[in-house]
């Protein structure tokens, strides 16, 4: 736990978190729990000794070398999850620790084709999310949205597939689903690629976002914009280098979300004072601070937020407006913003005079 001053201050800064993959946060504990109820069998220790043990598995997931390798072992971590309760579980574990962070709001993408393609119906993952989402809303007062997902390394054929299915069902019509995104490596599938389904989108007014300017440069950022239409854009840490474009975010009042410890474990950068927080602050980019996969990066959105400060040191105000425009960027309605927005009134009053 971040032993600084800041803690207690950032702990109870009300938060909305709009990167988070709920397979991500499947904890090793859970992976191990989940493979042995339902006879899953995992990587033999001998070839692999990352799971030798619950403790050797996190061991592994802190020398992740790229992205690919980090989505090798995100991917045999999915395979332990088979029906909806397991979902439920997965989900309802994150919405726990989102709770005791601090968090108030959430929007949690998923990957369904990462399912459908090992034979789990999209239904399945759908009733067990939502199950959870129930509970969490009872259980902490959290407000949740889902966001699905699209894997670039499958076709956008195979994306049309399962977005086609989601408004078979009704999903984004009733809102059980808000939005959809795009997620996996940038680099050699450009969000193009998915023009069409995203077309489909923006003509019966689903919320969009995709992954750019993670390690793609930042025409990933422009194209998803000018492309794909989308409202949000997940990373987008490279937007810095087109000046033009960086003001253009601004001044459309576009919410980036970024991912500060997953860029560190991912090698986007090398240490969080490397991510253009001040940059982003100075221009008046609209941000929020996420956790992207936290269960395989050892940091959730406290630990985030932690770190933010320890390499930048903001101020209140700062803190203010991070937590303020997370609000506004956020898919509820406007009633639970209005609800939210006070609470961090009553924030700033509280510590007002703090930092």
């Amino acid at each position: 736990m971040c032993k600084s001053e800041a803690h207690f201050f950032l702990h109870d800064l009300p938060k909305c978190e709009h990167h988070l993959h709920i397979e991500g946060s499947l904890s090793p504990a859970l992976l191990f729990r989940l493979a042995k109820s339902n006879n899953i069998i995992l990587p033999d220790p001998a070839k692999d000794d990352s799971f030798v043990s619950i403790e050797a598995l996190e061991s592994r997931y802190e020398r992740f070398t790229s992205l690919n390798d980090f989505l090798h072992y995100y991917f045999i971590g999915m395979s332990v999850l088979i029906t909806a309760s397991d979902f439920e579980s997965l989900a309802y574990e994150y919405f726990a620790r989102a709770h005791s962070d601090g968090v108030h709001h959430a929007e949690i993408s998923f990957d369904p084709q990462a399912h459908t393609e090992r034979g789990i119906a999209y239904n399945t993952v759908v009733t067990g999310l939502v199950a959870a989402q129930v509970r969490a809303e009872k259980h902490f007062g959290l407000t949740s949205k889902l966001i699905l997902c699209f894997l670039r390394n499958l076709s956008a054929d195979n994306a049309d597939v399962i977005y086609k299915e989601a408004v078979a069902l009704g999903h984004f019509s009733v809102g059980t689903v808000a939005g959809i995104g795009l997620d996996g490596s940038e680099v050699g599938f450009p969000p193009e690629i998915f023009r069409g389904v995203y077309e489909q989108a923006v003509s019966a007014g689903i919320r969009r976002t995709a992954h750019a300017g993670e390690e793609g440069d930042s025409t990933y950022v422009s194209r998803a914009l000018d492309v794909c239409k989308t409202e949000r854009i997940d990373h987008g840490i490279r937007l810095v280098e087109d000046e033009e474009l960086l003001k253009r975010v601004a001044a459309d009042k576009t919410l980036v979300t970024v991912c500060p410890l997953s860029n560190v474990r991912l090698r986007c950068v090398s240490k969080v004072a490397e991510l253009p927080i001040r940059r982003f602050l100075d221009e008046g980019v609209r941000f929020s601070l996420n956790s992207d996969d936290p269960a395989y990066f050892s940091g959730y959105i406290l630990d985030n937020y932690c770190a933010v400060q320890k390499a930048f040191n903001l101020s209140l105000k700062e803190w203010g407006f991070i937590a303020v425009v997370a609000i506004e960027g956020s898919w509820c309605d406007a009633d639970r913003k209005k609800v939210l927005l006070q609470k961090v009134d009553e924030w700033a009053i509280k510590y007002e005079g703090i930092i």
